[in-house]
């Protein structure tokens, strides 16, 4: 018996080094997954912030320079035009969504979780809402930014942000970016 104990107390050790040296990389192998992940969506936030900022400032600019009454094409259904180009081209996917509740036309409203929480999150005052999705085994980041009201010509289209002051949130852009 004693012979038994003593053996035991040899090999248990041994036992519990050889299962550490078997989970131990595991363990590091899931963090550093973990690490790669939150690189991965740090990435993409920044690539949300480029594209937000090169996206919203063509509109600003198309309202400025080409905007010029009623019957100009407004800057957003030329953003909306861009938009499309960019999914089809398989890129990611980035609309133009009313969270005023006066919505310009029913395109613009938020259909799903995401975005009728974040409409009402942008309302609110928040300015950027992100989560990480996963569809068909993908991960995606799921974000959105506010539109303020900027220039005095958005009333021209939109009548009803006659009442919104400047920097107010009339809508949001929502984007659907694949992490990687």
């Amino acid at each position: 018996m004693q012979k038994m104990r003593k053996s035991l107390l040899v090999v248990a050790p041994m036992v519990i080094l050889l299962i550490a040296a078997i989970l131990l990389p595991l363990a590091n192998s899931a963090n550093n997954l973990v690490l790669a992940n939150k690189k991965a969506v740090n990435r993409t936030r920044k690539t949300v912030r480029m594209l937000d900022d090169i996206y919203k400032t063509a509109v600003v600019l198309i309202t400025t320079h080409y905007v010029k009454d009623k019957d100009s094409l407004p800057a957003g259904s030329a953003a909306k035009a861009l938009f499309a180009a960019v999914k089809k081209k398989g890129w990611h996917e980035v609309k133009i969504l009313d969270v005023s509740g006066e919505p310009y036309n029913d395109d613009n409203v938020a259909k799903d979780a995401f975005d009728k929480a974040a409409a009402k999150l942008i309302k609110s005052g928040k300015p950027y809402v992100d989560e990480v999705i996963k569809k068909d085994g993908k991960s995606y980041l799921r974000a959105a930014t506010i539109i303020p009201v900027v220039m005095e010509k958005c009333i021209m289209c939109h009548a009803n942000y006659k009442k919104a002051k400047k920097g107010e949130a009339i809508g949001m852009l929502s984007y659907t970016i694949p992490v990687e």
